[in-house]
């Protein structure tokens, strides 16, 4: 399941040690210069070895990896666990997460009053200049 000499295509590796979902997905992000090998953007092909540090964004955060195993085909949780070195900075807290405002069932759709005031408290400015409450 290992290669102990050697490079393994960089988007099979990503793919391989589930920092991916699909393969595509991993070919799709080098194209898009969202893959990095030792500080240089790799295109899908690219062999990575044992001891490269791997900088991939994704789903709006970077992983930063240093290869440790080389694997060819998918593997366990636990094995692709063990396959690279997390070097990654924390996620951001899930309460930054935005909070849509629920309107009681049945209200309807809201009037132009309840928009102004749906705003107001969002901090948006007017949607219409001198669409603001008047002085």
């Amino acid at each position: 399941m290992s290669e102990d000499e050697g490079s393994v295509r960089i988007d099979s590796w990503i793919w391989s040690v589930r920092l991916m979902k699909t393969r595509s997905m991993a070919a799709t992000a080098c194209r898009g210069g969202h893959v990095r090998v030792n500080g240089d953007r790799v295109k899908a092909a690219y062999g990575v070895r044992t001891g490269d540090e791997v900088r991939l964004r994704h789903a709006g955060r970077e992983r930063i990896v240093v290869v440790k195993r080389l694997v060819k085909k998918r593997v366990g949780a636990p094995v692709a666990a063990e396959c690279y070195i997390d070097n990654s900075p924390p996620p951001p807290p899930r309460e930054v997460a935005v909070q849509v405002p629920v309107r009681d069932r049945g209200a309807g759709r809201p009037t132009k009053r309840d928009r102004r005031e749906m705003e107001r408290l969002w901090g948006r400015p007017p949607a219409i200049p001198g669409d603001g409450p008047k002085p």
